[in-house]
């Protein structure tokens, strides 16, 4: 390959940023945080979950949304409180009702997010709760490739002891499998393996406030979606303690949305503070973005 290549350059390019930028791998979380929290995919996901309920256990629905609450308030979600429960639920027959059932044409597309992706020189990691169905669904419709991601930590990577014979489904409490969810130590830690950097040089975009104060207890960077931030309900968020405490103090930027990636933390491409790294991404609308994004402000823990 020529050496004058607009290719060689690029690649030459994007090992300088790197090189200047304080972090060496970029974890991103995917449902509410690669993609908007309003495409209304939310209350579709509980009442797809309150069926499945009635559906298994035989329940009400009025039960059933009971349940699904305090299941989550208990254990994280309500697939690890059923089987924490001792209940017979395979992940897969959970989340083919649960996420199958999704309207996923409430997703847009997203061209500038693919750019952004691909701009990014260090080594990134798409790091979900979700589903490997799900995962690839929603990346689908944002028109982003899998292949992007050096690595991808998804339900399946974190929780393999729930797959094949291994799968216990004993009586007794201490012999039912746990399911690893973030913000557990255990997926953060799967998180950070994936990463395979320092966790000091690793920065970790989530929309999860829960997420982003575990993240920042084993000494990760992080950035939270400055809008779930201001428009989470309260009552979601005093389900954890530790959530109505770290509201603000454990991110250290916020942003409104990923689409302001570059402009919050031009740190990632070896940029300081006020500069704007020159990656061939369109600049249509970037006028607005600058006036909405909130600035980075690094949280004195």
């Amino acid at each position: 390959m020529a050496a004058n290549s607009p290719f060689v350059s690029f690649v030459s390019t994007s090992q300088t940023m790197a090189a200047n930028s304080p972090f060496d791998c970029v974890l991103l979380d995917l449902d509410d945080t690669l993609y908007p929290g309003n495409t209304g995919l939310g209350p579709v996901l509980k009442r797809n979950i309150d069926e499945f309920l009635v559906a298994k256990l035989g329940i009400t629905a009025e039960d059933a949304a009971a349940m699904r609450v305090e299941l989550f308030r208990s254990h994280g979600s309500t697939l690890a409180g059923l089987i924490a429960l001792g209940h017979d639920v395979h992940p897969d027959e959970y989340h083919s009702y649960v996420h199958g059932r999704l309207p996923y044409d409430r997703i847009a597309a997203d061209p500038q997010l693919a750019l952004v992706l691909q701009s990014i020189p260090q080594r990134k990691v798409l790091f979900t709760n979700s589903d490997r169905a799900h995962m690839k669904r929603a990346l689908e419709r944002l028109g982003v490739d899998e292949d992007i991601f050096d690595d991808v930590v998804c339900f399946e990577t974190m929780n393999p002891h729930l797959f094949g014979e291994e799968r216990v489904n004993g009586d007794v409490a201490s012999e039912r499998p746990v399911v690893i969810l973030k913000p557990a130590e255990d997926a953060i830690m799967a998180g950070l393996l994936a990463a395979g950097t320092d966790p000091r040089r690793t920065i970790f975009l989530d929309d999860s406030e829960r997420n982003i104060a575990a993240g920042k207890a084993l000494g990760l960077r992080t950035a939270l979606d400055k809008e779930k931030r201001l428009s989470q309900p309260y009552a979601y968020v005093s389900f954890v303690a530790v959530g109505k405490k770290v509201r603000s103090k454990d991110a250290d930027y916020a942003m409104e949305s990923i689409g302001s990636l570059r402009l919050v933390i031009p740190e990632i491409w070896g940029a300081i503070a006020g500069e704007q790294p020159e990656l061939g991404i369109e600049k249509k609308g970037m006028r607005s973005e600058l006036d909405s994004f909130l600035r980075p402000t690094t949280i004195q823990a």
